[in-house]
């Protein structure tokens, strides 16, 4: 689960504090538990990574990732559903699994160590927006 939640011109990313990817900036979410909704993921994901509470607005994406270990074999296997979330109450503060939390603007995306397909679910949201 992923959340792209979007305040003004800037969204919400977080600094991955743990492995895979460690030290890559990504959208706050993670795995659902077992017996848990995906919503209820969603908002348990976001509370637990940046302390915000979020209304999730729609689905933008669903996107399929596979990560390859040093002999090239599959590692992790992620299915990733991304969903447009506004900020609705909490205190921001990075904490669970995140190293940071911080706000950007599309701009200043370029600049960062950021996971792959970020970007453009990031371009799909702010246009889903206009």
């Amino acid at each position: 689960m992923g959340a792209l939640i979007i305040e003004g011109d800037r969204i919400l990313l977080v600094e991955r504090g743990q492995e895979p990817l460690k030290g890559w900036w990504s959208l706050p979410g993670g795995a659902v538990e077992t017996g848990e909704r995906l919503e209820e993921a969603l908002h348990r994901e976001v509370r637990e990574e940046t302390g915000l509470e979020v209304e999730i607005v729609c689905l933008i994406e669903i996107f399929e990732r596979i990560m390859l270990d040093e002999q090239n074999k599959p590692e992790y296997h992620y299915i990733l559903m991304d969903y447009l979330c506004r900020p609705t109450g909490g205190t921001m503060c990075a904490a669970d699994d995140a190293g940071k939390a911080e706000w950007f603007t599309r701009s200043e995306l370029a600049g960062l160590k950021i996971t792959e397909g970020t970007t453009e679910v990031i371009a799909k949201a702010f246009a889903y927006r206009s």
